[in-house]
């Protein structure tokens, strides 16, 4: 099965970004993955490997909110931030995984601005 030439696209772009960012405990990385329906956000400490806090448009709380997918990432974003801070996490490093800063990704830092983080 050959692979369709814009996921190779964003897989290089994703492992240049990969390259230059790197979370710690104190500032996490902030790493987006956005499918064809959901969107999916985790706050992951790379010295050890461990992920402290995630969020997607599937958990039932982000789910039964009727709205469009850049609402949804929005609501994503505020309830990754709001885990955040009730982990004492108030900094992070944004990694938008090769997809372009825009629409549902850029919804999804906004919404994370307003649940307390700061990058």
């Amino acid at each position: 099965m050959a692979l369709d030439n814009k996921v190779i696209r964003r897989q290089k772009l994703r492992w240049r970004i990969r390259a230059k960012v790197s979370g710690t405990a104190q500032k996490p990385r902030l790493s987006v993955f956005r499918s064809n329906s959901d969107i999916y956000a985790q706050l992951i400490d790379d010295t050890t490997g461990l992920t402290l806090a995630s969020a997607s448009s599937r958990q039932k709380d982000i789910a039964a909110i009727a709205g469009t997918k850049v609402e949804k990432s929005t609501n994503v974003g505020k309830a990754l931030g709001q885990k955040a801070v009730a982990l004492g996490i108030t900094t992070c490093i944004f990694d938008r995984g090769g997809y372009l800063y825009h629409g549902r990704v850029k919804a999804l830092a906004d919404g994370a601005r307003e649940g307390g983080l700061k990058f």
